[in-house]
C-alpha cells in the first residue's frame, strides 16, 4: 500500500507532500517534497492508493442557502441564521464540531477564516482529479479523505505544542515530535528526510497526514453515525484515529 499525504496551503510554495510506502515490516518514506502544484497531486493521487488532504473538502450545508437568500432578497432565508449561534452554523461544519466534541480542538473555520483560500484551491484539485480518476466522495468513502495532523498527533498522545513556525524553538519541538513518533513505531523509516520534517512544519504535516490516510485504509478511524452521514456526505468528513500509532502497520 502507498499513502499520501498532503499539506494543502493557498500558495503552492507552501503545500508539502508525503508518500509512505507499506510493507509487512515497516512504512518508508519514500517521496517527501514542499512547492507542490495542483498538477503534481494529481500525479502522485494517481500513483497512491489513498490520499490524505489536510484542508476542508466542502462547506457548512447551512452556507448555500443563507448566501442564497441574500442574492435573492429572500430574509427568512437570511434571518434564520440571526445571532451567534446562527453564524456558527454557517462557519463550522458537522464534522468541525465533531472533532472538536471528541479532542477538544476547535479547527478553523473553512468559511469565516483564513482557511477559505486553501479550501477554494482544494475544490479546484478535486475537479482536476475528478476530471482523470472520478468523484472522490466527501465522506472519505473513496481514495481521498479529509484529515487533521494536529488532532492525529493529540489522539496518539504525542506532545505537539507549538511546532509550527521556522524559530528554533519550533523545530525543536518537531525534533521531539519525530523522536515519539520513532519510538511509538519504531516501522517507520524515514530515511534521508528527517532533517527536513525538523526544518519544515508544512513537511511534517503532510507525513502526519499520510500516515493518518493509513489507519482511514485498515479501517482505524472514527466513521460518521447515523446522526453524522448526510452532512459527511455533504460537507466532508474529518477522519481522526481511533486506534494507536503503533497498530498501523500490522492493519
Amino acid at each position: 500500500m502507498k499513502t499520501l499525504g498532503i499539506d494543502l496551503a493557498a500558495d503552492p510554495k507552501k503545500t508539502a507532500a508525503a508518500v509512505l510506502d507499506w510493507t509487512p515490516d515497516a512504512a518508508r518514506l519514500t517521496h517527501l517534497s514542499l512547492g507542490v502544484t495542483d498538477e503534481d497531486i494529481v500525479a502522485l493521487f494517481a500513483g497512491a492508493d489513498a490520499t490524505g488532504i489536510d484542508c476542508p473538502v466542502g462547506w457548512p450545508q447551512a452556507l448555500r442557502p443563507f448566501l442564497s437568500g441574500h442574492l435573492n432578497r429572500d430574509a427568512d432565508a437570511v434571518l434564520q441564521h440571526d445571532g451567534i449561534a446562527g453564524r456558527r452554523l454557517l462557519a463550522y461544519r458537522d464534522c468541525d464540531r465533531f472533532v472538536t466534541s471528541i479532542t477538544g480542538l476547535i479547527p478553523l473555520s473553512v468559511s469565516a477564516d483564513r482557511l477559505a483560500h486553501p479550501a477554494m484551491r482544494c475544490a479546484v484539485i478535486q475537479a482536476k482529479i475528478a476530471k482523470e480518476h472520478g468523484y472522490q466522495p466527501l465522506d472519505g468513502s473513496g481514495r481521498l479523505m479529509e484529515v487533521y495532523p494536529a488532532a492525529s498527533l493529540k489522539l496518539w498522545h504525542i506532545e505537539a505544542r507549538k511546532y509550527k513556525g521556522k524559530g528554533t524553538p519550533e523545530s525543536e519541538v518537531r525534533h521531539l515530535i519525530l523522536n515519539q513518533l520513532e519510538d511509538m513505531a519504531p516501522w517507520l523509516k524515514l530515511g534521508p528526510h528527517r532533517d527536513a520534517l525538523v526544518a519544515s512544519d508544512d513537511l511534517l504535516d503532510s507525513l502526519i497526514a499520510s500516515l493518518t490516510t493509513r489507519a482511514t485504509r485498515i479501517g482505524a478511524t472514527l466513521q460518521p453515525g447515523d446522526e453524522h452521514l448526510e452532512a459527511a456526505r455533504q460537507e466532508g468528513w474529518i477522519h481522526l484515529p481511533s486506534g494507536p500509532l503503533a497498530d498501523l502497520l500490522a492493519g
